[in-house]
């Protein structure tokens, strides 16, 4: 019974989830339906324009790139905090709307003229100008490819656009889904190297010692090319001479298809998966698509060494899952489960697509919970209510302060059995420090 004095924050059941069907996911959980709560838990993550890599930062993963953000003010203030890591804040510049822009849209004609001062600005010419724009161009409807066009007719230098629409969120193209090609639309056809791939999918590497590169390796790839790799404009280029791209973020399909038409480079798509025997069958359906034999993987036995080891020394332990971290909450939630663990909570919004793997969780932990991190109804949420033992995430640890932490959001990607064989390394170190401060007190 819920305590009047006390509401609860929102939740249901995995079960519950599943049996609506994606046809029927609740308001509750579905932000074009509802007022939406910016929680501390979220708000790093919530906007299109958020820290992390939102679409300023992604937009300036082209090296020699600059960026012009069109906006009111209030919509440009979080920029700043885009200074600290890697000088990002030094190639940014803002044109600032006044209410008589927005109301008349005169600043598109002021946009070619600020492009070119701010070019001509720079100690040595861009490789690219990204301009940035906002809701207010979205309600506008303005045509931003024709204004790119007067900015290149003035300068000579290529710009592109890039949308920072929250508005087009829940939309066919959401902004980090257009993003992802965006930084690739300055790349130009070139002779194929039959050794080489690209990795698309995020905007910071994949863990070095992910086994992804060994089996790349041992299966021919001798050239693996990574946005976040390039060290300068030349090494961008050479991403056009790939014989295939492996996307392995489902936010890249966009940019792949863009390869393919554009290009005539081919895609190949690798999940994040946590689950070890998963991660398994699809490395050897990859080698079967490529017509090559599966080597040998020994990442595979570390993985499962790590799992083993935690869940003999934790069988009992109750962990919440977040959606700010490295992985796909839902397919990790399943993935721990299978292995033998409790997943009490997941902090997550599902959307049709989750469904995979929410039915086959709730056939195996139909109690599991799920909460939303942007529920007003989240202003309710009381640790004590509903306690556990270990949060992965960087939600999940601020819903549970008291208990064990794996942030698991470090901007390197983990990936495959490396992915696995960290998470739980970092599981078990994090429940040993957890007891050893229960200790000191």
């Amino acid at each position: 019974m819920q305590d009047k004095k006390h509401p609860l924050p929102y939740s249901l059941t995995i079960k519950a989830l599943s049996d609506l069907g994606p046809e029927q996911i609740p308001t509750e959980l579905r932000t074009d339906t509802q007022l939406i709560y910016n929680s501390p838990a979220a708000l790093d993550f919530n906007s299109p324009g958020a820290q992390g890599f939102g679409v300023k930062r992604a937009g300036l993963a082209v090296p020699g790139s600059i960026m012009m953000l069109i906006a009111p003010g209030c919509c440009g203030r979080n920029t700043k905090a885009l200074q600290a890591p890697g000088g990002y804040g030094t190639r940014f510049a803002y044109l600032m709307l006044s209410e008589n822009d927005i109301v008349t849209g005169k600043h598109l004609k002021k946009i070619p003229e600020a492009a070119e001062i701010f070019i001509h600005s720079r100690p040595t010419p861009p490789t690219v100008l990204m301009i940035c724009i906002t809701c207010v161009d979205a309600l506008l409807g303005t045509d931003m490819d024709r204004v790119c066009r007067q900015i290149e007719d003035r300068t000579a230098i290529p710009a592109r656009p890039c949308y920072m629409y929250a508005l087009t969120r829940e939309s066919r193209l959401p902004p980090m889904t257009a993003v992802r090609q965006t930084v690739y639309s300055l790349l130009k056809p070139r002779k194929k190297r039959a050794n080489q791939a690209n990795l698309l999918g995020y905007f910071s590497p994949i863990a070095p010692d992910s086994e992804l590169f060994a089996l790349l390796q041992k299966l021919g790839i001798r050239h693996i090319g990574e946005l976040a790799c390039c060290k300068d404009f030349s090494d961008y280029e050479k991403l056009s001479a790939a014989n295939f791209n492996l996307v392995l973020n489902p936010e890249a399909r966009h940019a792949a298809d863009w390869f393919r038409k554009t290009l005539n480079i081919p895609a190949i798509e690798l999940k994040r998966l946590y689950e070890i025997d998963k991660i398994a069958r699809q490395y050897e359906g990859f080698a079967r698509i490529i017509g090559a034999e599966l080597p040998a993987i020994p990442d595979r036995q570390e993985a499962e060494t790590a799992q083993h080891e935690f869940c003999t020394m934790h069988p009992s332990i109750a962990i919440a899952v977040g959606s700010r971290l490295n992985a796909d909450p839902f397919e990790l939630a399943l993935a721990l489960v299978r292995a033998g663990l409790h997943v009490k909570e997941i902090y997550a919004i599902p959307l049709p697509s989750d469904f995979f793997y929410i039915r086959r969780l709730a056939d195996c932990s139909p109690d599991t919970r799920l909460y939303t991190n942007l529920s007003p109804s989240m202003l309710n949420e009381r640790e004590s209510d509903h306690p556990v033992d270990l949060a992965i995430g960087a939600d999940a640890c601020y819903y549970h302060p008291h208990a064990a932490h794996v942030l698991w959001n470090e901007e390197t990607q983990p990936f495959g059995y490396q992915a696995v064989c960290g998470l739980f390394q970092s599981m078990t170190q994090a429940v040993k420090a957890r007891h050893r401060e229960e200790n000191a007190r």
